[in-house]
């Protein structure tokens, strides 16, 4: 059990690194944005300086001294002066150290430019609605699957089906643009976007009530999205475990079809099960970078979409890093959580 709990976290800490140094590569742009923020660098010790008393009276020649100077000083202080492969690394390590930095442009709520308060102001809001979307859209699902797979090929399961494909061919936000000309455009229901009023209220009760009315057009439309291809899997791995031998024999012996769903079929279908639950709780923590953009939700998706039309790379980086760690955390915990799921998989850890 030890040793093959120490080769997870091995192959998963490796994982974690490769994954990170690949993102600040494709990110910095083979070191495009390093070029991109001495330039920016540059232009900022530029005004500064002309703006300080006396400068225009100075020669040209001190004038470029002194430019020259405070940017080399700056340059070096950044590590900007190093080989780009060295500089890699160096950022390797800080975002693997959760030493975020400060961002290049995108500024948070109160000014600062810090990412680690960027994405912590982000972070909540995502988590309220699409969170609190994927928990409603796992039961829905769950629940609609179980009731499909007892009854293959009736009315109730076809028609499921169908509507499962269609949601999951078409994106969420396309729901969430026909959505809003419907509910808030035509019938004047909801608000079209945002996550408060302009002014907000000033009564916390009003204002979290003022939150969960701008919050349940995105969220209805996050849940009618998914739920139904969430049924539609659920359903047919279900479908697979009530082929055994072991459900036949079940109902040979009488059981309740209650008892035999739940204990012959669902539960040997679990690790699949749990598997895609908790890795859409994770991905729903990144939230999603056009439904925020369409709803005007001010979450980590919307972030994400900020930092890439800017090219702020740290904030990239730093969204990334986040991600990594959650979902490294996720799949060591599902490596300990299947051996208590299936009896199986316990007696090949054990070997």
């Amino acid at each position: 059990m030890k040793k093959y709990l120490g080769k997870r976290v091995l192959y998963l800490s490796l994982t974690l690194v490769l994954s990170v140094y690949i993102a600040i590569i494709i990110a910095n742009a083979g070191g495009m944005i390093d070029d991109i923020l001495s330039a920016q660098i540059k232009y900022d010790i530029t005004t500064n300086l002309a703006r300080s008393p006396g400068w225009a009276q100075l020669p040209e020649a001190e004038k470029v001294r002194l430019i020259n100077e405070r940017f080399t000083s700056a340059i070096h202080a950044k590590g900007l002066d190093k080989p780009f492969i060295e500089r890699t690394f160096i950022y390797l390590w800080d975002a693997l150290t959760l030493k975020l930095g400060r961002s290049m442009f995108i500024t948070s709520a109160s000014g600062t430019k810090q990412i680690s308060v960027i994405i912590l102001e982000r972070l909540p809001r995502t988590i309220l609605l699409f969170t609190t979307g994927t928990i409603a859209y796992s039961i829905l699902g769950l629940y609609i699957g179980l009731r499909m797979a007892r009854s293959p090929g009736s009315l109730f399961d076809r028609i499921t089906t169908f509507f499962a494909i269609i949601t999951q061919a078409i994106p969420p936000w396309f729901f969430g643009i026909i959505f809003i000309l419907l509910f808030a455009y035509q019938l004047r229901l909801v608000p079209f976007g945002g996550m408060v009023s302009v002014p907000p209220p000033s009564d916390p009760l009003n204002y979290a009530l003022d939150i969960l009315f701008h919050m349940a057009l995105p969220l209805f439309t996050w849940i009618f999205s998914i739920f139904g291809s969430w049924a539609y899997i659920t359903r047919n791995l279900t479908m697979q475990s009530s082929e055994e031998d072991y459900v036949t024999v079940a109902r040979a012996k009488g059981l309740s079809e209650r008892m035999i769903m739940r204990r012959y079929v669902l539960r040997p279908s679990l690790p699949p099960i749990v598997t895609s639950i908790s890795l859409s709780l994770i991905a729903s923590w990144q939230g999603a970078i056009i439904t925020e953009t369409v709803f005007g939700w001010p979450g980590l998706g919307k972030l994400y979409f900020q930092a890439i039309s800017v090219l702020d790379a740290p904030v990239i980086i730093g969204l990334t890093v986040v991600y990594a760690y959650l979902l490294v955390a996720t799949i060591f915990i599902l490596d300990l959580v299947y051996g208590f799921l299936d009896p199986r998989i316990r007696v090949e850890m054990g070997q």
